[in-house]
């Protein structure tokens, strides 16, 4: 497929900035919000009989006027049907730092650890052009985290090592006391990130520390859905993958079996293995959460359509057409024109009744994004 076929006019006010909310202003002027991360919108794809829902039924089974909210996931699965999860951890990795002798202030955004003795680490810098080896940065006033500059891996990226001299855990918890959540590029360029992103921004059931941006689709699953879910009978299993910047590496090909995507670290233990085949096996749903964890599943998937062990790194980049070996449902987000991930979505669903339930999201008011409305895709 073609580039230009992702492509449709994405209205800003259509990006959700926030969570799904109720807002209150106090009397002095600022807002409070309370956050629901399972009241935001569904829509339904069947993708066998290519029909799309978006409202809820009447006694008789008819539409009404009220839209399907997330929570009513639980009402398209049957006890003893499983969800797979990606479990990884996302670490404040935007921190703000000024350059020495100029005091230029310096965007850094920390990807991960190349050396823990050493205090080095792969970061990019914004505006990069303004780093360059030798140079030192400086991340409070009168502070003792500073960085220097040791090289150049790509136009916007740099290693770092820190001055910093005390045990690993104290560096960590100094180092990410300095920093932010990592929302995307549209978002923060919109709003700066607040404190309760932290918490918004990272999944219910996060553990395995080391990702730089969120599983975003987990973000709807509140410990009280989960509980629902639970009671009815339905098994959750944890993969891991640490979501990197990869996803949103803009494409610069029209032909998409051109594009390269960079790679991302990934395990799927066992338990996660066993659990996800004998639901199977037993013909009950799996159900991928979100296009992280259905790369990592495509990525360990034998030709036997039974998951494997595995620990590595995966760069599989998944377009129309493809054919899907494990998962037979998946959740998904309404995502950005031209995005991959965009991309994986149309190919599990297909990309006609994908780009039709697109179209009813624009015209319908659905919001985009890592904390917008909610796709679920069934395979009935």
């Amino acid at each position: 497929m073609k580039l230009s076929q992702f492509k449709f006019k994405l209205p800003e006010e259509q990006v959700a900035l926030y969570p799904p909310h109720r807002a209150f202003e106090n009397e002095d002027g600022t807002v409070e919000r309370i956050y629901n991360r399972d009241f935001c919108k569904l829509m339904v794809i069947h993708r066998k009989r290519q029909t799309i829902e978006m409202f809820k039924k009447d006694a008789d089974g008819n539409d009404t006027n009220e839209p399907l909210v997330f929570r009513d996931i639980v009402n398209y699965f049957n006890e003893g049907d499983t969800f797979i999860f990606n479990d990884t951890k996302v670490f404040p990795a935007r921190l703000y730092g000024t350059k020495e002798k100029t005091d230029a202030k310096i965007e850094v955004f920390l990807l991960r650890e190349l050396n823990e003795e050493q205090r080095l680490w792969d970061v990019l810098v914004e505006p990069a052009r303004k780093i360059r080896i030798g140079n030192k940065l400086f991340f409070e006033e009168d502070g003792p985290m500073v960085a220097e500059v040791i090289d150049n891996t790509t136009s916007r990226g740099r290693t770092l090592r820190f001055l910093y001299d005390c045990e690993h855990e104290e560096f960590k918890r100094e180092l990410y006391g300095l920093g932010e959540a990592p929302l995307p590029r549209y978002l923060v360029d919109r709003r700066p990130a607040e404190p309760d992103d932290m918490e918004n921004f990272q999944t219910i059931y996060a553990r395995n520390e080391g990702a730089v941006t969120a599983p975003s689709t987990g973000l709807h699953f509140s410990r009280q859905l989960m509980k629902m879910m639970e009671i009815r009978g339905f098994n959750f299993a944890y993969l891991t993958l640490h979501c990197s910047l990869a996803a949103f590496d803009s494409i610069e090909v029209e032909d998409l079996t051109k594009h390269k995507m960079n790679s991302e670290q990934m395990m799927i233990p066992a338990e996660c293995c066993q659990l996800v085949n004998d639901t199977k096996l037993s013909g009950h749903n799996v159900c991928a959460v979100g296009v992280s964890t259905m790369r990592a599943c495509e990525t360990a998937v034998g030709t036997d359509g039974l998951l494997k062990e595995f620990d590595g790194w995966t760069n599989k980049f998944i377009f129309p057409p493809y054919d899907f070996g494990l998962a037979n449902s998946m959740v998904a987000n309404f995502y950005h024109p031209e995005s991959t991930m965009m991309m994986l979505t149309a190919a599990f669903g297909g990309f006609e009744i994908v780009d039709e339930a697109y179209k009813l999201a624009l015209n319908n008011g659905y919001m985009f994004g890592c904390y917008g409305d909610a796709l679920l895709i069934v395979d009935d």
